[in-house]
């Protein structure tokens, strides 16, 4: 068991914030035995799969003792070339088990021109056993691409998920995420988007519910580089019980990017009164004539809306998982899945009381 201290933020503000990094007491990181239980479908059946991934460091990751453990001990290795056109989907399916109880994955993903492809990365688990995840995300997207990652995290709340992601766009490129982020005790979150294209656009969106004691730590940092490049971040959720939620958003308008936009939103609903959200919210500008806004919200379910919509017969918690679904679903909805969707509706369900 030791204390870690990781995924440090590239801008500090006061230490009595608390949100410049992120201290784990009595973590065990396991030993790394093999994961058999993957399953990787591609319906194009044009993209070519091999397990040549990267073994560059990261620019700034989740610590550096965790993207060693990737580059060096992975179980897990994918390397994606996207050469199809029709928007078709990739699934990477990962399952824990009492034989599969330790990932350390490394995905490439590698765009040709002008390509388009959605990539699913689902992590769920068996039981209540504690787990343990350590994955590299990164995506390479050449001129005119359009890649979509979702990547649903609906592993167990014993567990430990560790993901960090990088991303790189050239010209008129698009790179959108949307991660459902449910699962791990501890689900710590590094995302980085150097974005040197012009017109490229980047995209992330999340979703989190939290419960007993889970906390959600995300550190997502945006370089816009070229001319009239964009950038959003939004982010929705809830938290229950003890749980907590630190979310550190940094977009970072670099000299070059004219005419560049940036838009960063977090709202957390709280629903007890021992829950806990910190945000730190960042715009660094370097470059004129760029435009940018970001905004955060913290607070409890409003009494008037509860109460509308319970006098129309439904009980409070109905009525509260009713307001938090409708902030999530403008992004869920963007996983064009049914049978994911209805997993992580019926999760929801399940986490807010029946």
């Amino acid at each position: 068991m030791k204390d870690l201290v990781i995924n440090e933020s590239s801008t500090r503000t006061a230490r009595n914030y608390l949100i410049n990094n992120i201290k784990l007491s009595d973590i065990k990181i396991p030993k790394i035995k093999e994961f058999k239980n993957i399953k990787v479908i591609s319906e194009s059946g044009k993209d070519v799969i091999s397990e040549d991934v990267s073994k560059d460091k990261l620019t700034y990751g989740i610590d550096e003792a965790f993207t060693n453990e990737v580059l060096e001990n992975a179980n897990h290795k994918l390397k994606i070339n996207v050469n199809s056109k029709t928007n078709k989907n990739i699934y990477i399916r990962y399952k824990f088990d009492e034989n599969n109880q330790t990932l350390v994955d490394n995905i490439d993903i590698e765009s040709e021109e002008g390509c388009r492809e959605t990539i699913n990365i689902v992590l769920e688990s068996e039981g209540n056993r504690e787990y343990y995840h350590n994955g590299i995300i990164r995506v390479n997207a050449k001129e005119n691409t359009d890649i979509k990652v979702n990547i649903i995290s609906l592993i167990n709340i014993n567990s430990l998920n560790f993901i960090s992601i990088e991303n790189t766009l050239c010209d008129f490129a698009k790179v959108s995420y949307t991660y459902v982020e449910f699962g791990g005790r501890n689900s710590i979150t590094n995302y980085y988007s150097n974005v040197i294209g012009k017109e490229a656009i980047s995209n992330i969106d999340t979703v989190f519910l939290g419960k007993e004691n889970q906390l959600f730590d995300a550190n997502y940092l945006t370089d816009l580089r070229g001319v009239k490049s964009e950038t959003n971040m939004i982010i929705e959720g809830a938290l229950s019980d003890t749980s907590k939620n630190h979310f550190k958003g940094i977009i970072d308008f670099k000299k070059g990017c004219k005419k560049a936009k940036g838009n960063e939103q977090e709202s957390c609903t709280l629903l007890s009164d021992k829950s806990k959200s910190i945000a730190m919210p960042v715009l660094l500008c370097s470059e004129e004539d760029v435009e940018g806004s970001h905004g955060n919200s913290a607070g409890k379910v409003g009494e008037k809306e509860l109460f509308y919509i319970m006098s129309r017969g439904l009980t409070k918690k109905e009525a509260m998982r009713l307001l938090v679904k409708a902030k999530f679903n403008k992004i869920l909805e963007k996983i064009h899945d049914d049978e994911y969707t209805c997993k992580i509706n019926s999760l929801i369900d399940e986490r807010l009381g029946e």
